[in-house]
């Protein structure tokens, strides 16, 4: 598994997961969202509607909030809770506190100051563990950077 560390900094969380969404589709991927905020979900299912793609010409990242008929059929599912009924291979943990993700290719976690702590401690945790490979994005400019 390859976990990715997105400290947010100039952009907010709706606009880093359009950004990880567009890039999971086009990778021919299917994404898992989690948030234990509600009201977060929405403004991320919002964003992806009326994304922009490279050039900033429309992007419309289509999604569903999980416990709907169609979660099987949905590209990007919004969930509070890690179940992939879509079949997602990736998962976005969008409100920067690290849960165990087992059967995932690729997780990205979000975070920002209030829960820098819980990151940085999960970065430690992680690095302990076999077989997993961490990495960690910046904001410099408006793009993102590796930064480790």
């Amino acid at each position: 598994m390859q976990v990715d560390f997105y400290q947010l900094s100039r952009d907010p969380v709706e606009a880093a997961v359009a950004m990880l969404a567009d890039r999971t589709l086009a990778a021919g991927e299917r994404l898992l969202v989690v948030t234990g905020d509600p009201a977060r979900l929405d403004r991320i299912g919002e964003a992806l509607w009326s994304a922009a793609g490279k050039g900033g010409e429309p992007r419309f990242l289509a999604n569903g909030q999980a416990g709907g008929d169609h979660d099987a059929r949905q590209p990007i599912l919004l969930a509070d809770e890690i179940a992939p009924a879509n079949g997602a291979r990736y998962l976005a943990l969008a409100d920067g506190v690290w849960r165990e993700a087992e059967g995932f290719a690729r997780v990205f976690l979000i975070f920002d100051d209030a829960t820098l702590a819980g990151a940085r401690a999960a970065w430690k945790d992680l690095g302990r563990r076999e077989g997993l490979v961490r990495n960690f994005w910046k904001q410099e400019d408006g793009r993102w950077i590796k930064a480790g």
